[in-house]
């Protein structure tokens, strides 16, 4: 079984002196390392050349965000399973093998993702993608773990190994003949949530996504772009409503496309009250970007496979504000 870790880079020669030296000692025995870099202007390429002359890597002509980041670099490597892997990821030893032993004992699981941990502070479950990722009624996204902005630290409660419904794009893995079948990653993303759409397609495929508790990395998370940002939340607001569009099952669709209109505003006049108007703003544009291209994402969703139903038929915005309930093992 063929294993290729590739790292998206831009502009990130510090992140790549940081944490590649991981990397190349717990996974190059196992797997082949590239970066994928996105017409960098720093001099990250370079670094890596003259450090570490084994990593191979591939050259994208532009910028294209993760999305397109990824779909160029991935056509012209191969491999059985790809690891998509953020630069801002440390991993341990022996995080490959227990990962690698699903994929060959389960022919139906085409994504799997480790446990993700804080580098800040390994305790804790970071906030990208915890202890994998689940979807409410309404199409937000929450994962064991972290709901919303509370983290839970670790204790070993989520040391197994279960399916979920999504798994975060930090750290990725994904059998190739699956990637390509589903045409990648939907480029109109950009960055942020496309890999929730990715999984959603691939379940509606008859695959399964798992999370392996035995497989752990950390995470800086925001590296790149940091949750104080306006454009991400422009981006996770706007392409949640994307996901809503292109994966919805058809008897819930109207229901939420109206319900999250009002709940978005509802998130709006909480950023004022918390005097942040700039989110505020970007929840407005991320709308109006969202109606921009509302038919073009109908069209979309006509062409995918059979929409499947969510696993949980829950509001986490009403248990997490209404009734107080922060912690995964606490939802009902």
């Amino acid at each position: 079984m063929k294993i290729a870790i590739v790292i998206l880079n831009w502009n990130g020669q510090k992140l790549l002196e940081q944490f590649l030296p991981s990397v190349v000692d717990f996974s190059s025995k196992d797997a082949a390392v590239y970066i994928a870099d996105n017409a960098s202007t720093d001099s990250s390429i370079s670094y890596v050349k003259e450090y570490f002359p084994s990593i191979k890597i591939v050259e994208n002509a532009v910028n294209g965000g993760y999305a397109k980041g990824y779909n160029d670099a991935l056509q012209s490597i191969d491999a059985d399973i790809y690891c998509l892997l953020n630069s801002d990821v440390e991993v341990t030893e022996n995080w490959l093998k227990p990962i690698i032993d699903v994929f060959k004992t389960d022919e139906e699981t085409a994504i799997i993702q480790p446990k993700l941990l804080d580098f800040k502070d390994k305790t804790k479950f970071e906030y990208a993608g915890a202890a994998g990722g689940f979807i409410d009624l309404y199409g937000y996204p929450y994962c064991r773990g972290r709901v919303f902005n509370h983290l839970e630290t670790d204790k070993g409660q989520f040391n197994d190994t279960t399916d979920v419904f999504w798994a975060s794009g930090a750290c990725l893995f994904i059998r190739s003949k699956v990637y390509h079948k589903l045409e990648g990653f939907d480029e109109d993303y950009f960055a942020h949530q496309e890999e929730i759409d990715l999984c959603w397609r691939t379940q509606n495929n008859g695959y399964k996504i798992k999370y392996v508790g035995e497989s752990t990395v950390y995470h800086v998370g925001g590296a790149t772009l940091q949750e104080t940002n306006p454009h991400k939340t422009f981006l996770n607001f706007r392409n949640s409503l994307f996901n809503v569009v292109k994966n919805v099952p058809k008897k819930w669709f109207l229901f939420v496309i109206f319900s999250r209109l009002v709940l978005d505003g509802v998130a709006g006049i909480k950023f004022m009250i918390e005097l942040r108007p700039i989110h505020t703003w970007a929840i407005i544009k991320a709308h109006f970007s969202f109606y921009k291209n509302f038919n073009k994402f109908l069209k979309k969703r006509k062409k995918l496979s059979k929409k499947q139903d969510y696993n949980l038929h829950t509001s986490i915005v009403w248990q997490y504000f209404a009734l107080g309930r922060k912690e995964f093992k606490d939802l009902k």
